[in-house]
């Protein structure tokens, strides 16, 4: 795999945000962040794409997502090197890779597609879309939301990724993903810290 697209190896609980976009997932990160007292990765692609709106006028081309999976995963092991005991991931390659799927007809690059197979974490919170719809610049599609969630809880079956569904409000979906975090933390031994190395 394309050393870019890879996760360095540390041993953190990492956890991603997942599914479709305007479903609160920027939101529940910055709160797992603050609740544990770690770091989280935003979504690269959201400032990629808006330069690019600013600039040219454009939204997203496939050609495209492979700068941003690198971006996404440069951001990813720049910040897991700042985190304590726990990474909050607001994406990963496999929601690129959904994106891919859905929006250029089943495309999806090699490289991206391996990536996206082979990046493992913890636990992915699958957002639900019982949340109002933000328009912005780069978001579009808010008549086939449903659509793009199936595609993305079909994604994490097929890949037979750890997930659980978040559905509700802001502090409904916090204590339920705290409660699903706390379990794996107990579970692990040994995980880095950056508040130990200084």
């Amino acid at each position: 795999m394309e050393k870019k697209l890879k996760q360095d190896p540390i041993n953190l609980v990492k956890v991603v945000l997942f599914g479709p976009e305007s479903t609160g997932k920027t939101t529940l990160s910055r709160q797992l962040a603050r609740y544990y007292h770690t770091v989280w990765a935003p979504e690269f692609a959201r400032e990629y794409l808006q330069k690019k709106w600013n600039n040219e006028r454009k939204t997203c081309e496939s050609e495209d997502l492979i700068p941003i999976a690198i971006g996404q995963m440069k951001l990813e092991n720049k910040l897991a090197k700042r985190a304590d005991k726990i990474l909050i991931c607001d994406t990963d390659l496999l929601e690129t890779k959904v994106y891919s799927q859905e929006f250029y007809g089943g495309f999806v690059d090699e490289k991206l597609d391996k990536a996206a197979n082979e990046n493992k974490y913890d636990l992915y919170l699958l957002t639900y879309i019982d949340t109002p719809w933000e328009e912005d610049d780069l978001r579009d599609r808010p008549e086939q939301r449903l659509e793009m969630f199936n595609a993305f809880e079909t994604a994490l079956k097929k890949h037979n990724r750890p997930y659980i569904l978040l559905k509700g409000d802001r502090e409904t979906r916090l204590k339920e993903a705290t409660t699903a975090i706390n379990k794996i933390i107990k579970e692990k031994e040994d995980l880095y810290s950056f508040s130990s190395i200084l």
